[in-house]
């Protein structure tokens, strides 16, 4: 307990309460606001017993100045006899309790103390309650941004799958970020991409750029105009300029059962069909951020026969740690892991993926990146026909 008391007689008197009352418990004293600041960035006490009256500081200011100094702690204010009022505007700006001199029986000073600290953990626990609120709020609204329900009509002719897994580090949701539109005329577009970094503006540059790209699709901007747009788009909302983004956009067309691909410094993706996977490597250009204005995105075409599908996802998924030896997965690891996992059903496919990759990296402590997969497939009674 820390007691901040000029009078060395009332000092004295709590001495002797303390003494009396609650031995074993160690008083510290001090006679200013400024040795009790030096206190309090040491160590942090159970309870401080301020006098309001100090020479350098009086009445509120003495509280005001205190809770400045670390405001974990719980303070009981000391008053006079004649300033009873005091006590109780100290306990409404922020004191837990507060003792009259003169009227403290031994009895009612350890309670009061008690009830202060009592106080203040409760007022602590709240404020850590309503702000993990606050954060899960947050990260509802990221994750509504971030994680998207796909764009598919009633006569939809692909089947999606997402995931969505936070690295070890982040309780938040990261920069990764995909969407899923079919247009009018039934073609079918798609995007995964990851923004460089983690945290509320990574997500949220993620979120600008998801929000951009649905906006361009609905508007008919595909390809690399898309893909200089979503440029500028990042070049205004990044906070940091060095931050980069990668991003894989589709376009997929049910009639000829082929894929458009423009990929900006993304990783490949993974084609199955029945049992026969292979990793799809597939040209493209620098991620977006890397070369402002003069960048060059080519098109890529890729067959998707009947019951093939597309497995897209950002680097988190191959790229962490495996064991204990800081070996990486890397992309044939996952290659291998790809093979033999069950592919009856997608979603299977696609869990038991992730729980292996997880499985790996457990010694190592877990995924270091956040990771997303964007997983695509026709339609079984889909043939092409339009609608």
């Amino acid at each position: 307990m820390l007691l901040v008391e000029d009078d060395p007689g009332d000092a004295l008197l709590v001495e002797e309460l303390v003494a009396d009352v609650a031995q074993g418990l160690r008083l510290e004293w001090v006679r200013t606001l400024a040795e009790a600041g030096e206190r309090l960035r040491v160590t942090v006490p159970d309870c401080v017993l301020l006098d309001l009256h100090l020479p350098d500081a009086q009445g509120l200011e003495a509280l005001t100045r205190i809770r400045a100094y670390n405001d974990q702690v719980a303070v009981v204010v000391m008053t006079g006899l004649d300033q009873e009022r005091t006590g109780l505007d100290a306990v409404a700006s922020g004191a837990q309790d507060y003792l009259v001199k003169g009227r403290v029986e031994p009895e009612l000073f350890v309670r009061a103390v008690r009830y202060a600290i009592q106080r203040k953990q409760a007022e602590r626990t709240s404020a850590a309650l309503q702000a993990s609120q606050m954060r899960a709020q947050e990260n509802a609204r990221l994750e509504r941004g971030l994680l998207p329900t796909p764009l598919l009509g009633t006569d939809r002719t692909v089947d999606v799958v997402a995931r969505y897994r936070p690295g070890r580090a982040h309780s938040l949701l990261g920069g990764d970020f995909y969407d899923v539109v079919q247009d009018e005329d039934g073609m079918v577009h798609a995007v995964i991409g990851d923004v460089s970094g983690h945290g509320p503006d990574a997500a949220a540059t993620g979120v600008a750029l998801r929000l951009a790209w649905r906006t361009l699709v609905l508007s008919g901007v595909t390809g690399q105009r898309q893909l200089r747009l979503l440029e500028r788009v990042l070049f205004a909302e990044r906070t940091d300029r060095q931050t980069f983004a990668t991003a894989t956009s589709l376009t997929l067309d049910p009639r000829t059962r082929r894929v458009h691909v423009w990929r900006a410094g993304h990783p490949g993706m993974l084609r199955q069909r029945g049992e026969e996977l292979h990793w799809l490597d597939v040209p493209g250009g620098p991620a977006l951020g890397f070369l402002p204005g003069r960048a060059e995105w080519i098109c890529h075409e890729v067959d998707l026969p009947d019951g093939a599908g597309l497995m897209l996802f950002t680097d988190g998924l191959f790229e962490g740690r495996v064991g204990t030896g800081g070996r990486r997965l890397g992309e044939e690891g996952l290659l291998e892991l790809a093979r033999v996992a069950p592919a009856e059903r997608t979603e299977t496919f696609v869990d038991e993926l992730i729980r292996r990759v997880e499985e790996l990296a457990a010694p190592a402590g877990g995924l270091d990146d956040d990771l997303a997969i964007l997983y695509l497939r026709w339609r079984a009674d889909e043939r092409g026909a339009r609608r």
